[in-house]
């Protein structure tokens, strides 16, 4: 059995809201479940560390929950979230109009690292 899982956050269509829930509401899962769990943003999944992007997406047409609220939880379970360096300057991310739950920067190489390691399992979306 796995003892962390690594999801990597590429491919998010941020225009197709109704798919932003299911990573964050999946790493909480995970987190309660007691695993290590680290989600890695990079290209325009990046946006979604900007104070105020994600607050103002709403992945259900109730629109009863944000993104950001998602986030929150899977944060407060214990889900790191890191930034992909290379991705900041191209989608608006610095470290000074970052959410309070940005917990890193790396660049692609901490990724690699990470999925090859024994016991973890990676997830993309």
């Amino acid at each position: 059995m796995a003892d962390k899982i690594v999801i990597m956050l590429l491919n998010l269509d941020l225009k197709r809201h109704g798919s932003l829930g299911a990573p964050f509401f999946q790493a909480t899962v995970a987190a309660v479940m007691d695993l290590e769990v680290e989600m890695y943003f990079a290209g325009p999944s990046t946006q979604l560390l900007i104070r105020g992007v994600a607050e103002a997406i709403h992945p259900g047409t109730a629109r009863e929950k944000s993104v950001y609220s998602f986030m929150q939880d899977a944060h407060e379970a214990g889900v790191r979230f890191v930034a992909c360096a290379g991705a900041m300057d191209e989608n608006g991310l610095s470290l000074d109009n970052a959410i309070p739950e940005l917990d890193g920067v790396a660049g692609g190489g901490a990724f690699i690292g990470e999925i090859i390691e024994d016991n973890v399992v990676t997830l993309t979306y």
